[in-house]
């Protein structure tokens, strides 16, 4: 059974007596007034709602009758029901045959008010429990206990396979709780816990489902984003066996974000486990050597490289691409053989140029 709080409780005298013009009393499960526009009557008990709490029957009072109540005048008086439990009593100020058309209807409207008051606390609660549960995830040292309370409460099992999920927001056009209601409903609630971990960044946590799956599932939230207009980036781990892993998969995540500056993209961290284990690399030892291997490439011979690379050394691509006649593709590469002595169109030799370029552009960007 739901608490009828004082908050409600106004909420409700504050919708319904605008519309009816008159006083609108609510009161408590032990009769006493805790919202009316009459602030006199307020935290007094009213008779008449506690013969209703104790009957269960609507109470009408005629101006003859009112002295046969504690703190009564004229009106009507309805219990309200939360689950088929008595919570609370609704009274209207005025001539009950006057009200009696309305009396229903404002006890029904009352009654949806606090239904809905009760569906939103538990949204809200349930969220609270998912985000807290993310957040043991991402510690160093969770504390698997709390995470596993946290599951039975929202009666959720987490299950291998699993896949860490970030969403980089850049524009968010959709209210929070829809944006994640859409995304447990694309997964299924049995198989995804979902929320945000700062103001424009979303995790997911995908359980018992393998790769391909779940990315069919991204690619979907994907369109659903796209056709809202707005603007993000979804990272995903490797697929990992052990709950203590999520740390390590969601900084996966995290750093394959960083690496990319695609939009409205889904970027695997595969694409770019290379590049995270040169991340690791010193400082020093990544600068020596891109510098040594590109020796001052300008920005035309870079691009250039970085463009036959992403079409596979396919010299034909790579000019229409770069929208240049092949021989003046040909001859740029040539420019770079002679300048950093190292061939790109060879795979060992085109190997050391990529790892410097992949060098250079970590050091850009941290």
């Amino acid at each position: 059974m739901t608490m009828l709080t004082k908050e409600i409780a106004n909420a409700i005298v504050q919708e319904t007596s605008i519309r009816l013009d008159r006083n609108i009393n609510i009161m408590d499960k032990d009769g006493y007034i805790i919202a009316s526009r009459d602030a006199a009557r307020l935290h007094t008990v009213h008779g008449g709602a506690v013969e209703v709490l104790n009957t269960g029957n609507s109470l009408t009072i005629y101006p003859t009758q009112a002295n046969r109540w504690e703190g009564a005048i004229p009106g009507i008086n309805l219990p309200i029901l939360f689950n088929k439990d008595m919570i609370g009593v609704i009274g209207i100020t005025g001539n009950p045959d006057e009200l009696k058309a309305v009396g229903e209807l404002v006890k029904m409207t009352t009654e949806l008010m606090i239904q809905q008051a009760f569906i939103t606390s538990q949204l809200e609660w349930k969220q609270r429990t998912k985000e807290m549960v993310i957040d043991q995830l991402l510690n160093h040292s969770p504390s698997y206990k709390t995470i596993q309370q946290g599951l039975e409460m929202l009666d959720v099992q987490l299950l291998p396979p699993f896949i860490a999920v970030a969403i980089q927001l850049h524009q968010l056009t959709i209210q929070k709780q829809e944006l994640i209601d859409k995304i447990e409903q694309l997964f299924g609630h049995h198989h995804a816990i979902a929320g945000f971990i700062s103001l424009n960044q979303l995790v997911i946590v995908v359980s018992n489902m393998d790769e391909d799956h779940a990315v069919k599932q991204m690619t979907s939230l994907q369109s659903l984003l796209q056709n809202r207009q707005t603007t993000f980036t979804i990272s995903y781990s490797l697929s990992f066996e052990e709950l203590n892993q999520f740390h390590q998969a969601y900084s996966d995540c995290e750093l394959a974000l960083t690496m990319t500056d695609k939009a409205n993209a889904i970027i695997s961290f595969s694409q770019f486990e290379v590049k995270a284990l040169l991340h690791q690399i010193n400082h020093a030892l990544r600068e020596r050597f891109s510098s040594r291997v590109l020796n001052d490439l300008n920005d035309t011979q870079t691009l250039t490289l970085k463009t036959f690379f992403e079409n596979d050394l396919n010299i034909q691509k790579t000019a229409d691409a770069l929208f240049l006649h092949r021989n003046t593709l040909l001859y740029r590469l040539n420019t770079i053989v002679n300048r950093t002595g190292y061939n790109p169109k060879t795979f060992n030799e085109s190997l050391i140029l990529q790892v410097a370029l992949w060098m250079k552009e970590l050091e850009q960007t941290t």
